[in-house]
């Protein structure tokens, strides 16, 4: 893979995180002019030769450097707020996934349907499969349906954890005795794969999250296959 591809986000798959993507190149876009401005300000400055002994105050520089920031952090904070609604917006939900985080382990609870949990651990190396990925793989996946509202309500039983899927935008934190919650939206069929972001105790590196999207005919079949058994 290469250095650009690891320090560039990862590709969109839900519409918070285009969104999400879109605020980071506006707002990257702003940096790259101030500091283009600024460089050839200090550029000029090193390399001119003149000087102006008796210069006290100038009220109008000062007027212009005081009024440009507001109008840049503007830019900046408008779109911001905008996103962090669209973040904590829950829009009538077509299914409920309740997550619990473990020392080292997630446990999941399909809300909306009776008896259907179980816990994820992540697969031992000389476990894998040919087709799995060490250290990001586990037993038991999260399936969801692709083009439906998603609520997830995230807790922990013991430490502080955070429930992370980057591909769809999401981190929240788990924290004991608290539920919090947020919703997203898959636009499509696909593995995606996250980690705990909380730094929760020795084998915090070995907790992932996998959630396999697939259309909502097969999430309606694997549901009745659940509950039958």
């Amino acid at each position: 893979m290469s250095t650009y591809a690891n320090l560039s986000l990862q590709n969109s798959s839900s519409p918070l995180m285009e969104q999400l993507i879109f605020f980071h190149d506006h707002a990257l876009l702003i940096l790259f002019m101030i500091t283009t401005l600024v460089s050839y300000l200090m550029f000029m400055l090193f390399f001119n030769k003149y000087i102006n002994r008796y210069l006290l105050h100038g009220q109008f520089i000062e007027i212009i450097w005081t009024i440009l920031p507001v109008i840049v952090l503007l830019f900046i904070a408008l779109p911001s707020l905008r996103l962090l609604y669209l973040l904590d917006e829950i829009n009538e939900p077509a299914i409920s996934l309740k997550t619990i985080g473990h020392q080292w382990y997630w446990s999941y609870e399909y809300s909306d349907f009776n008896n259907i949990e179980f816990d994820s651990y992540m697969i031992p190396t000389n476990e894998l499969l040919n087709n799995n990925f060490r250290l990001l793989d586990v037993d038991n996946r999260i399936i969801l349906p692709m083009n439906s509202q998603i609520r997830i309500l995230v807790s922990a039983a013991d430490v502080l954890h955070s429930w992370t899927i980057p591909a769809l935008g999401i981190k929240v934190d788990a924290t004991p005795g608290r539920l919090n919650q947020t919703n997203f939206l898959i636009n499509r069929p696909s593995l995606f794969y996250g980690q705990c972001s909380e730094i929760c105790g020795a084998n915090h590196s070995f907790m992932p999250i996998v959630i396999e999207s697939i259309s909502i005919n097969y999430f309606i079949k694997w549901i009745n296959n659940n509950l039958n058994f």
